[in-house]
């Protein structure tokens, strides 16, 4: 399940979404909470999520920093990257075995930060002119904030990281864009929650739908068992 919008909106935890992973944890079934969110380490999400009153343990927690990081460990192990992003990206990338370096990178790598500097840019663009190669984390144009939209860089993590299978696994998602068309593209079962970003009328627009719309991911609790 995707995590803003779904289990949390604007840090504050979605009505239902404790009973609806206390009900998970209680029948066993495995789950990933995915982020496009690259600016944070699955630590950090997991003591944000724990302010807001969830539970989820880090090793449940998938980012689009870890992802990219699997990726590129997988087309270039133990290459090297300029990264503009933040500790999540440049952890993840270390963990990879992944030399963070200014000088003939094999990769640019675009994460989210706080703060993007103009300078950086620049010399990510040139970098990229001189045969570095450009990865971003994740394509949403705009992430959530209490203030408004901003601008952001879709997770999609790879089925075996929970060791699943696509004829028994969901994708649970707050956007049709991002969430929705990754889980049909994976061949999943989607579920699209009205409580983020998309709702009903945005939906209708998509030329693909999700195999079901519900409010949000408390509607799906006594399903469970």
């Amino acid at each position: 399940m995707d995590m803003d919008g779904v289990l949390v909106h604007e840090e504050l935890a979605i009505a239902g979404a404790d009973r609806f992973l206390t009900r998970l944890r209680e029948l066993g079934l495995p789950f990933l909470v995915l982020t496009n969110n690259s600016i944070y380490t699955r630590r950090d999400l997991a003591a944000r999520l724990r302010a807001s009153g969830l539970e989820v343990p880090e090793e449940s927690i998938f980012t689009s920093a870890l992802a990219t990081a699997a990726f590129l460990e997988d087309q270039r192990p133990g290459g090297s990257a300029f990264v503009i992003g933040e500790s999540g990206l440049t952890t993840a990338l270390h963990e990879a075995g992944y030399t963070l370096t200014e000088r003939n990178p094999d990769y640019v790598v675009l994460g989210e930060t706080r703060i993007y500097s103009f300078g950086r840019i620049t010399q990510a663009i040139r970098l990229i002119v001189n045969g570095a190669r450009f990865i971003a984390t994740n394509p949403d144009p705009t992430g959530p904030s209490t203030q408004g939209p901003l601008p952001a860089t879709g997770s999609v993590a790879a089925l075996n990281t929970l060791d699943a299978h696509s004829e028994s696994t969901a994708m649970i998602g707050d956007r049709m864009d991002t969430d929705v068309v990754a889980g049909i593209e994976a061949g999943l079962q989607t579920i699209l929650v009205l409580s983020g970003v998309t709702t009903a009328a945005m939906a209708d627009r998509f030329p693909y739908r999700a195999s079901r719309v519900v409010d949000s991911v408390a509607d799906l609790v006594d399903e469970l068992g």
